[in-house]
């Protein structure tokens, strides 16, 4: 790969507050694999505005956006997708010329794992957290027919305003909730954290659930997932969301699809 790095390689990036190797090695895999001229580099910015600029001013040709820039990052760009105006998160920034348009890909990522998964819109949810990541959870259960669920978070504003949205109800804690979907959509959980070895739900409730779903993507295994496993419990993991969300950022970069064969090859290489 680095004797192709030239003059007229395409660089694309991503910003997140802990990074992990997952999106570097997915998205250079794929490079390599395909002959394409890229580059991908992950970043830790210590100014957000400055460093969006940079993706503008030094021609960057697409940018990944993960916790807790989804929302921050929604002034500093020129355009909304229909997917990141729908859900007021964004997850993707792609620049043509110098024109900062953003996505979301998460909401497909998501919704996919829950079809895929055959997860019942019978079941009741509580999915805490009320940011960006628990914005694309939300529009995509609710796409997907859940009808009675619960959005957890400690913000009481954007808890409530989150809930009212799709029609669900705001609880600040999971006191008095039976549910059989269990979500997490905040950094507990994530490593290099100070919440890394916590479960994001109660042992008690894990074991009254039937399904656990955690979007934290690093590690590949959270502490709420390996409860749930030896519980028998059917999980959804964060790498999994994080799989299909790059690939679908890849699709908007480049123009290109991969066939599943290398996508599968791609995600698996992506984990070691």
């Amino acid at each position: 790969m680095t004797k192709r790095i030239n003059k007229d390689t395409q660089v694309c990036m991503s910003l997140a507050a802990r990074p992990s190797n997952f999106g570097t090695r997915f998205h250079n895999y794929l490079y390599e694999a395909l002959d394409l001229n890229y580059l991908y580099k992950a970043f830790s910015p210590t100014d957000l505005t400055q460093a969006i600029s940079g993706v503008r001013g030094l021609g960057i040709r697409g940018c990944a956006i993960s916790m807790p820039f989804k929302e921050a990052c929604i002034p500093l760009v020129d355009e909304l997708d229909a997917s990141a105006q729908a859900i007021h998160s964004v997850n993707t920034i792609v620049n043509t010329n110098g024109h900062l348009k953003a996505y979301n890909t998460d909401y497909i990522a998501i919704a996919r794992l829950l079809a895929s998964y055959k997860v019942s819109p019978d079941l009741v949810f509580a999915l805490r957290g009320s940011g960006g990541m628990a914005k694309a959870v939300a529009c995509a259960l609710k796409d997907a027919g859940f009808t009675r669920g619960y959005i957890v978070a400690i913000d009481e504003a954007s808890g409530k305003q989150l809930a009212e949205l799709y029609g669900y109800e705001w609880r600040p804690d999971t006191e008095g909730i039976e549910a059989d979907l269990l979500i997490n959509a905040t950094p507990i959980g994530m490593a290099g954290g100070n919440d890394a070895d916590k479960l994001s739900y109660s042992e008690q409730e894990v074991d009254k659930a039937s399904v656990i779903f955690d979007v934290v993507a690093l590690p590949p295994v959270t502490p709420l997932i390996r409860y749930a496993r030896e519980r028998g419990k059917t999980v959804i993991t964060g790498s999994e969301v994080f799989a299909i969300q790059a690939v679908e950022q890849f699709v908007l970069y480049t123009g290109i699809r991969p066939d599943d064969a290398l996508f599968q090859k791609a995600a698996a290489w992506s984990r070691l």
